[in-house]
């Protein structure tokens, strides 16, 4: 696959280290990579694969820019807001490096579709944000024999690691053989994101791409890095092949792809959009706030922080990491609305004051972005 004289002035520098030059550069050119997330990780690794002269990048991803993404997530620009990610990524790409053959996989990758899609690539790099995808992703690879390099972030930390059983290494089922109870592990919607940090954790990522490509250094199949951003250190930890892996040990039990969101304990939609009796509305708690005869007591348990972006008045904040001691201050006779940011960790202090002996508690369906939509919009979305 030879090099145009404007890919050479292209890639210069590329081609004057030993270690790519022209040859390293026409192997950068005949990868193939599939890019699994255009958001906060897929930004920085699709675009410095893109610079890097990456042949060709598949993006997947079925979700649309939201304001809340411009922060980390440098492929998408105010005007793409509302736009597929998977459009806007193109677009950039495109603009960076026209070279790059782009290919545009605009749907969520399931266990019926994960086959075919990665099997057009020669490397998988896991841009994604939630576990039945990471188990999907990881599953699929260690199949077809692809190498995934996996990376994920979370407030001030992240960590990357590339797995591939077949090269000798453990998969993602190694480190992680079950994945956390629903809810335990907070999203970035949730717990948040220093911005800058899928950009440290993609560009490792997009690295250990390249360093593929060109068959050059030592790989991090077999160790996972650790990043701690705050305090601005690396950690390394060794990882072996498991034998009694589930999909990659001596003995093998999975053959091909189950149900992910059933393995991963998700709750489909679909099943859960009948009455909680637990939940309560946002209407619910407006008339409990407005009509001080009803004796409701609405219960605020987002962190001070949060609290103090947006709230809505005659709230109390207790927030969820404290609850446990001071749910002496509320009184378990008392009807009490409990409310978050989106209805998770109401349900989290629901089943805390449930085990205290509480018995008339409901969480607020939505917690304060639905009543931000529903009721106020003065309330401010974050």
């Amino acid at each position: 696959m030879d090099l145009s004289n404007d890919e050479i002035k292209r890639y210069s520098r590329h081609l004057i280290l030993p270690e790519v030059g022209l040859a390293g550069q026409k192997k950068i050119k005949s990868t193939s990579v599939l890019c699994i997330g255009a958001g906060g990780l897929g930004s920085p690794i699709a675009m410095y694969l893109a610079a890097a002269g990456i042949g060709k990048m598949g993006l997947l991803d079925f979700d649309t820019v939201d304001f809340s993404n411009l922060q980390r997530q440098i492929l998408h620009t105010t005007a793409d807001v509302g736009r597929l990610k998977s459009e806007s990524a193109r677009e950039t790409i495109l603009a960076l490096n026209p070279n790059v053959e782009v290919v545009v996989h605009n749907t969520r990758i399931t266990a019926e579709n994960a086959l075919e899609i990665i099997a057009q690539y020669d490397i998988v790099v896991d841009g994604t944000d939630n576990f039945p995808t990471r188990y999907l992703t990881n599953d699929a690879c260690v199949l077809l024999k692809k190498p995934n390099v996996y990376g994920s972030i979370f407030r001030f930390e992240g960590q990357a690691s590339v797995f591939a059983p077949h090269l000798g290494g453990p998969c993602y089922r190694c480190l992680y053989p079950e994945p956390p109870p629903p809810g335990m592990v907070p999203s970035c919607a949730e717990g948040g994101v220093l911005g800058v940090l899928p950009g440290i954790i993609g560009c490792i990522q997009t690295t250990e791409i390249l360093k593929m490509a060109l068959g050059r250094g030592t790989s991090l199949v077999g160790r996972l890095l650790l990043f701690n951003a705050l305090d601005m250190k690396f950690r390394e930890l060794k990882l072996r092949r498991d034998p009694e892996c589930s999909i990659c040990g001596d003995h093998p039990t999975i053959k091909e792809l189950i149900d992910y969101e059933v393995f991963c304990g998700v709750v489909p939609e679909q099943a859960n959009s009948g009455a909680n009796p637990d939940e309560v509305s946002v209407q619910d708690m407006k008339k409990a706030l407005d009509d001080p005869s009803l004796h409701i007591a609405v219960i605020d348990v987002r962190d001070p922080d949060e609290y103090e972006i947006a709230h809505v008045k005659g709230t109390k904040l207790i927030p969820l990491g404290e609850l446990g001691e001071r749910f002496v201050e509320l009184d378990s006779n008392q009807q009490i609305y409990l409310h978050c940011k989106s209805g998770m960790r109401s349900m989290k202090a629901l089943n805390l004051l449930r085990d205290r002996g509480f018995k008339y508690i409901k969480s607020v369906k939505g917690g304060i972005l639905a009543w931000s939509d529903q009721i106020d919009s003065n309330v401010a979305k974050y």
